[in-house]
């Protein structure tokens, strides 16, 4: 199956450069380029491609304000950050406000690839560094108000989440039907506060929930 992407930068030479890396393998197609955020999510509405690679700090709507927006209006849309940024106050709000994935644009062409392949299987794909800062939030105060605890089922879902897994991977390791995997993501998402998978395994970082 063919992979169409849109990819969002407000460099050209960026753009080309992504072009470049994709439009040679036949397993993918550049459906559309965009600018910046507003016009990440307009062409994203229009192509409805399988990944948007999204650049975070653009001029005019950035990519945290975008991702959000396609999180409203797109929910099933499947968004990998790609920027040079991996700082927490930029990871954080890329990851809350719906990323499927964050990587760095320093990351080697396979490595790229792989994640596009990943993220558009629905797969959670972090550069390592982004992983640390998300492990940073386990360090932050818990919050205050009271918790409803995760069965132990959701807690294995989360994990299986957290390697990689998809829902019919975690429902062929469980030995449950597909329903059941997304009915035990729903409730955990309730839990923890989270709209997403990405979410959710930060969320259980930051909880402690995972290691």
């Amino acid at each position: 199956m063919t992979i169409r992407l849109l990819i969002v930068d407000d460099h050209p030479i960026v753009r080309d450069g992504l072009r470049g890396v994709f439009e040679g393998d036949p397993d993918f197609e550049v459906a559309g380029e965009a600018g910046d955020g507003a016009e990440g999510v307009r062409q994203a509405l229009a192509l409805a491609p399988d990944v948007v690679l999204m650049d975070l700090r653009m001029a005019g709507t950035g990519g945290v304000e975008a991702i959000r927006r396609l999180r409203e209006l797109a929910p099933a849309l499947r968004v990998l950050v790609l920027t040079t940024y991996d700082s927490e106050a930029d990871v954080l709000p890329a990851v809350e406000a719906g990323a499927t994935g964050y990587l760095l644009k320093d990351a080697p062409r396979e490595e790229l690839v792989r994640a596009v392949r990943a993220t558009a299987q629905g797969q959670t794909v972090l550069a390592p560094t982004v992983a640390a800062a998300l492990l940073g939030r386990m360090r932050a105060p818990a919050p205050a108000a009271p918790v409803e605890a995760l069965t132990e089922r959701e807690l294995e879902v989360l994990r299986l989440v957290a390697d990689g897994s998809t829902n019919k991977e975690s429902a062929r390791r469980l030995f449950i039907s597909e329903a059941t995997v997304k009915t035990h993501l729903l409730h955990l998402y309730a839990k923890l506060g989270v709209r997403d998978r990405a979410a959710a395994v930060a969320e259980g970082y930051k909880r402690g929930l995972l290691s």
